[in-house]
């Protein structure tokens, strides 16, 4: 199945390419978010919230082929 990933902020360091913060993903089916995360070698701890479609979900959520999630790292403020 082929998913579009984006990665925010400091998660861009783990795309396939430099400044490619919006790419596709092959993945197995039933792959979940984790799954992606390993994948990119995105480490669980730098990785506050995923969206999928827009919604917020948790880590073990099922992808669907044609999926768009967004993945966030914690962000601070001041």
């Amino acid at each position: 199945m082929r998913v579009q990933v984006k990665l925010f902020a400091t998660l861009q360091k783990y795309a396939p390419e430099p400044e490619a913060s919006v790419f596709p993903l092959e993945m197995p089916d039933g792959s979940t978010i984790a799954d992606v995360m390993r994948t990119l070698g995105i480490p669980a701890g730098e990785v506050k919230i995923a969206y999928v479609n827009g919604r917020a979900r948790a880590f073990v959520y099922r992808l669907k082929d044609g999926n768009e999630l967004g993945i966030f790292p914690p962000i601070g403020g001041g």
